[in-house]
């Protein structure tokens, strides 16, 4: 089980293009913990703003009587991709881990599965 430096060292280190990451408590909108951004990319702000596309689709989904989870949310920039996985279990209920990744290195799909590994053995 990893704590929370652990896992955000780990998606940084090993996610291919991976500039920065952070997990958040979207209930507060509040970054548990970051690594990497830069100047400037205040990862704190992005952090903040993402829990708002996050209650907006749990918000909608509620509206529409969707059941399913959401497990992503994928935002595509013109030269990034932020990566959003909401944490399911061992008290993830509530938190999200939050992914920026240069749109010329990253491979989605492998990005996709190294952070759903990161979540398995996160411990929170």
């Amino acid at each position: 089980m990893a704590n929370t430096e652990s896992a955000l060292k780990e998606a940084l280190a090993s996610i291919e293009g991976a500039t920065g990451a952070a997990l958040v408590d979207y209930t507060s909108g509040m970054a548990l913990g970051t690594i990497g951004g830069s100047k400037g990319f205040d990862l704190n702000v992005a952090a903040a703003g993402n829990t708002d596309v996050v209650r907006a689709k749990i918000r909608t989904m509620e509206h529409l009587g969707l059941k399913g989870e959401i497990e992503d949310i994928l935002i595509t920039l013109s030269n990034q991709y932020h990566l959003i996985r909401l944490l399911k279990g061992r008290g993830g209920n509530g938190l999200f881990l939050y992914l920026v990744l240069e749109a010329g290195r990253a491979n989605l799909a492998m990005a996709r599965h190294q952070l759903r590994r990161i979540e398995a053995e996160l411990e929170v």
